[in-house]
Parts: C-alpha cells; structure tokens; sequence
C-alpha cells in the first residue's frame, strides 16, 4: 500500500487486541502504537509520564483525583478545563500528530474518536471474544490469579467502556461505530490479524 492509512483497534481486555496489533503492524511494516501514546503525549503536553499513565483509559473525573493529580500539570492549552480533560486532550494532540507522520496501528485510547473528522484513511477495528477465552488468556499471558481472571476482566472493561463514553460521542464495544468486528476467540489472533489485512486492502483509496 503507498497511500497512508491509519487502523485503530479497540479491544476488550484479554482478547488479543494488542497483540493483534502489533502483529499487523509488523505484517505492513509500519508503527504500532499503544502505551507509546502515553511518551510521546508526555514529550510534546509537558505532562508527566507517570500522570498519563495514572489515568490511562480510566475515567478520571474525581474531585480528588484532580487536586492529587495536579500538583503534575504544566501550563498546558486550556487551563481553564479540569486536569482530566486536559490529560485527554494531550493524548487526543499526539494522535494526531502520529497520524500526520505517516500510516500506522494505535491501539485504545478514543484513537477512532480522535480522528474522526482527520483527513486520513482511518480503518476502526474492536477485538472482542468469549470470557471464557479471555480468561484463559489472562491468566496464561499476564500472570492474573486464576480466582480473580473474571473480576480483573470486567473491571477493566468496564474503565474502558467508561473512558471511551464520557470522551467521546459513541459507544464503546458497539458494532455500528466501527468499521469491523472481530472475535478472536472464534479465529484466533494470527487469523485476526488476517482478517484485518484483507479488510484493509478492500478499502485502499
């Protein structure tokens, strides 16, 4: 492919979306990027690292939170907007500065949100499976107890699904905001990533 594309993948945790990822990235030969969001957003925001990744796909609209948390802001745009707010917005400028480097994978972080209205070819991919599957995967992949694999899963999903609703316009997880649905429980991930790559080709420019 020569004209630039961007693919964004929204996953539910334990599904194999980041590894999805960086497999079709490494099978396109361009950038994946998923908490290399947070470093770059950090660089060109001034914030710290450690803050951005404090509130990493977490709803972050404490009252608390934002008086801990911003003993870390700089004098970022917008200082009017709460920390958390301004936090988003870092992370929303870096991708879209990526986006005007050049094609790439970005995983999570409202990335189909934030290029939207861009003027880039945006492919928005959600990764999601079976619970069972994704337990199996958590537990094998990350270390997670095996008596707290079902917990940590809904947990997360659910900051996701949060933190996805109260930035954006859409629905976290509902097929008719993204591009393609896929469940890698019922292909597996190199099949996935498969999939992925044929879809793309149909929808060059």
């Amino acid at each position: 492919m020569n004209e630039k594309f961007i693919i964004t993948i929204g996953r539910q945790y334990g599904s194999g979306g980041r590894m999805i990822g960086q497999k079709l990235a490494k099978d396109l030969n361009i950038p994946c990027y998923d908490k290399e969001l947070l470093t770059i957003a950090a660089k060109e925001s001034g914030f710290s690292e450690e803050i951005l990744e404090t509130m990493d796909e977490k709803p972050t609209g404490s009252f608390l939170y934002s008086i801990v948390a911003g003993t870390y802001s700089p004098n970022y745009s917008g200082s009017h907007l709460p920390l958390n707010h301004k936090l988003f917005l870092a992370q929303f400028d870096a991708i879209r500065n990526i986006a005007d480097k050049g094609s790439c994978v970005m995983i999570g972080r409202c990335a189909d949100y934030a290029l939207a209205d861009y003027n880039v070819n945006c492919i928005n991919v959600f990764i999601h499976a079976d619970l069972q599957y994704r337990v199996k995967r958590v537990i094998e992949e990350y270390g997670i107890a095996p008596e707290k694999a079902e917990e940590t899963i809904h947990k997360i999903d659910k900051q996701r699904a949060s933190y996805y609703n109260f930035y954006s316009d859409k629905k976290w997880g509902a097929v008719d905001h993204y591009d393609i649905t896929l469940d890698s429980s019922k292909l597996g991930i190199d099949n996935t990533v498969e999939m992925i790559k044929y879809f793309v080709s149909l929808n060059k420019n």
